[in-house]
């Protein structure tokens, strides 16, 4: 490696040639760094690695751990001095994942508030390739506009020392100790034992961060440490709170796609590095330290949860912070991105918001990102802290063109109270309707977890949802903001799981149709944590508890012709535990009702009930 790198520096070295008449710079246009002619060609980039020493030792063996990084620069930075700011990746993928097999995850077939099944742990990760070359990713969007593209594999993967925690603290001080060594104040050098040191003499300070999913949550994990240099950040679906990803509202749930998945599961499939640290990375993070804090058995919110939940330390962040989610993102949901924008938003630090109706993942369009990293890396006043805070693609809309909002959730919109009909026959539909009306009763449903949600909500009766639709929309209604449940509800044994879904109807069930074209949205919740997600209770059987817990944000435009449904049921086979089929919960149809947040308000959701369209009219 060392020849590598040193073979490179001299090759340039020997090129007096290549130089340009007038030395390259970046360049600016309507407020974007601009592609650049003699930062184009990838043959003449100086590529090299190095390893970062940062301040702790998480694998036990007395020394610093050093995070393994590659930086991929324009020549111009060896040949011509030329400085310029780093847009910067970190991952604990970059060096391969493991297994996601059905036996190395938890078996779902779990009673409630039980011990769990034994999880058989996953087979040490094969890491790819042989050259320590991490990833080329996002170098050919900014490398060309001026950037210099730097990667590094987090703690405990690839060739990075020290253990995987998956959010613990050394996942948010490895980055940091990158940042700091691109300002110069970490030490870098050319082996992970001993080595020549390395400086960034090339970089100019500036460090914005982005990334994806786990590659999305490192940035945010970084600036929470406030480390100066860190100018920006553009986390795209991030994992912003481990308990939200496996846990809600005192409910064990797993994310979409991953049935069984737990954060021991995760670690296994991140942990790439070094196999002599394996045995005690193992030993004392798997099987110690997550094994005695993740709770599998009650679900409930505690310290091990809070240590990695970013939303906790969000006190040193100053990084100007453009987030992006999607909207029907049932893997990382995305009240991940929102409670963090809220937080930023209260800090008084720059923020805009991105939000689209796909699944997960999604960047913000280039043209957003570039103005962002320009403003913050550059320092080129082109007015991004005017633009408005929120974009969102709407319905049908490509990514690259979203449209504009003054904030998220929009200002005018207002949380309507909607309330529950009994049905007029057994398992049918009820009413959901905006006036209340008295002496409806109670509905009881019987949970049986082999059927999935899609198929409830289907239904024209069953005994295992209940559904309430709303009068046909005449009008298109605008939601936008974090729909709210209050529900009043008894059980025939100590432990149940709650799903509430938020559906539009009739189903679509086209050949081109996806499940997410009906979802508005969802929420699942723990009626053992009625009091707080931090402390259970085993229900008394028969017995009505009262509580209430947020559905995950959304914003979307129900068009008209669609009803909206509100779906309650139990066990949801996609994302919750699967007990034993039969228990029953009883629904206080009175005490229950839903805050739907929505443009207008009341008056406005009213009009959509009752108006005619200018053709009924004529």
């Amino acid at each position: 490696m060392h020849r590598f790198v040193t073979t490179t520096l001299l090759f340039f070295a020997c090129l007096p040639a290549l130089r340009a008449e007038e030395p390259a710079t970046p360049v600016f246009k309507d407020g974007e760094a601009q592609i650049v002619e003699e930062f184009k060609d990838s043959d003449f980039w100086v590529r090299h690695d190095l390893w970062v020493e940062t301040e702790f030792d998480s694998d036990g063996d007395g020394k610093l751990d050093r995070m393994h990084v590659s930086v991929t620069r324009p020549r111009q930075t060896e040949t011509e001095g030329l400085k310029l700011p780093v847009v910067y990746v970190s991952s604990p993928y970059f060096a391969g994942t493991g297994s996601t097999a059905a036996e190395h995850f938890w078996d779902p077939k779990q009673e409630l508030g039980t011990e769990p099944p034994e999880r058989q742990n996953g087979p040490p990760v094969v890491r790819k390739g042989k050259r320590p070359i991490i990833s080329r990713s996002h170098l050919k969007e900014w490398v060309p506009r001026g950037y210099i593209v730097v990667h590094s594999s987090s703690p405990g993967t690839g060739l990075s020392q020290g253990c995987p925690t998956v959010g613990g603290d050394n996942e948010s001080l490895a980055p940091k100790a990158v940042v700091d060594w691109l300002c110069g104040r970490a030490k870098g050098f050319t082996e992970p034992e001993g080595g020549d040191p390395v400086k960034a003499f090339w970089s100019s300070g500036k460090v914005g961060m982005t990334g994806t999913s786990y590659n999305g949550t490192i940035p945010l994990a970084a600036a929470t440490t406030g480390v100066d240099g860190l100018e920006a950040i553009i986390p795209i679906a991030p994992n912003t709170s481990y308990y939200h990803y496996y846990r809600s509202n005192g409910l064990i749930r797993h994310p979409g796609g991953f049935i069984g998945e737990d954060i021991d599961a995760l670690y296994d499939f991140i942990h790439s590095g070094d196999e002599s640290k394996r045995e005690f990375c193992d030993c004392n993070v798997r099987d110690k330290e997550m094994a005695e804090g993740f709770d599998r058995v009650n679900g409930d919110y505690n310290d091990f949860w809070a240590g990695r939940d970013y939303l906790n330390d969000m006190e040193p962040l100053k990084a100007a912070v453009l987030m992006a989610h999607a909207f029907n993102d049932w893997n990382v949901v995305p009240e991940h991105s929102v409670r963090i924008y809220e937080a930023v938003k209260k800090k008084g630090v720059p923020a805009q918001a991105f939000f689209h109706q796909g699944g997960h993942g999604g960047p913000p369009p280039m043209k957003m990102m570039n103005r962002w990293f320009t403003r913050y890396l550059h320092g080129v006043e082109n007015g991004v802290e005017d633009d408005p805070r929120s974009w969102i693609v709407r319905e049908g809309k490509e990514r690259g063109n979203p449209t504009s909002y003054p904030e998220y959730p929009h200002p005018e919109a207002k949380p309507v109270s909607m309330h529950l009909g009994k049905a007029k026959s057994n398992g049918g539909h009820g009413d959901l309707t905006t006036t209340a009306n008295p002496n409806q009763g109670q509905e009881t449903i019987t949970d049986n977890y082999s059927f999935s949600g899609a198929t409830l909500a289907k239904a024209e009766s069953t005994d295992h949802r209940l559904m309430f639709i709303t009068p046909t929309l005449q009008q298109p209604v605008h939601i936008s903001g974090t729909p709210r449940i209050s529900i009043r509800l008894a059980c025939d044994k100590p432990a149940a799981n709650l799903s509430v879904w938020l559906v539009s109807l009739p189903w679509n069930d086209g050949r081109d149709a996806k499940i997410t074209d009906n979802i508005i949205t969802r929420g699942w919740a723990d009626p053992q944590n009625y009091r707080s997600i931090r402390e259970s209770e085993p229900l008394e059987p028969g017995k009505f508890y009262e509580m209430s817990f947020d559905l995950q944000p959304d914003d979307q435009v129900i068009p008209a012709g669609q009803q909206i449904g509100l779906m309650i049921f139990s066990s949801d086979r996609e994302f919750t535990l699967h007990p034993e089929p039969g228990t029953q919960l009883t629904i206080d149809l009175d005490a229950t009702s839903l805050a739907l947040p929505v443009l207008g308000g009341k008056e406005k959701l009213q009009e959509a009930f009752t108006a005619k369209d200018e053709k009924n009219k004529k």
